[in-house]
């Protein structure tokens, strides 16, 4: 297996300053929430019309898949007679889909501001020796930052036939897609607009408000 400029790739690589910007033109809708719950991933929702900030010392995962889609706000338009998004209209957000089957975070730190304000919900978990634990994770997310491993890397693969990921995480025949068996985040910062998860086990929580715009990044 090579890379795009002829190198030869392996198994387990690592990748300095990971960015993910694995978003093509037009891709499945990927509809999730911030959640700490027991069961499967919901189905479809509308996004609220706000991004949000997670930062982790470290991130590690088994079962990893990326591909495209997009996040979508109550009354986006959908392309007549599809059920794709339209990517015309505003209240529909690119993103690149992650998924995770199993998830730790350590040292975690969510932060969301409410939009014209100073007012912030902040977040802290997995700080205490003891991570934070999820398994089917999925992110909606626009921008990832760290240093990032993956073992056993698929780059390229058609984003229907992931199969690493949880249930159901596959992009539509012949776009683009990644999947892992593993991966390995530090220092990760990312801005999303939606995660959810099949459980999320937020040990050591931190939850307080914040009336001085205060973020995790």
């Amino acid at each position: 297996m090579k890379d795009a400029q002829g190198n030869p790739m392996f198994g387990h690589i690592k990748w300095r300053r990971f960015a993910a910007v694995l978003v093509p033109a037009v891709a499945a809708a990927s509809l999730l929430v911030v959640g700490i719950a027991n069961g499967a991933i919901p189905a479809s929702f509308a996004v609220s019309g706000s991004t949000f900030k997670v930062k982790a010392a470290e991130l590690d995962g088994t079962g990893f898949v990326q591909y495209g889609g997009f996040a979508q706000e109550k009354g986006g338009r959908m392309i007549p007679g599809t059920n794709i998004p339209d990517p015309t209209d505003a209240k529909n957000h690119p993103v690149a889909v992650s998924g995770i089957a199993k998830a730790s975070l350590t040292d975690m730190c969510q932060s969301v501001v409410v939009p014209g304000t100073s007012i912030s919900l902040v977040i802290h978990a997995g700080n205490n020796g003891t991570a934070a634990t999820a398994t089917d994770l999925m992110i909606d997310l626009t921008q990832l930052n760290g240093d990032a491993e993956f073992g056993n890397i698929s780059i390229g693969q058609d984003a229907s036939t992931l199969n690493k990921g949880p249930t159901g995480a596959q992009g539509l025949p012949g776009f683009f897609g990644q999947q892992a068996d593993t991966v390995k985040i530090t220092n990760l910062t990312q801005i999303a607009w939606s995660t959810s998860a099949g459980t999320f086990n937020l040990n050591g929580l931190d939850l307080h408000v914040s009336l001085n715009k205060e973020e995790c990044f």
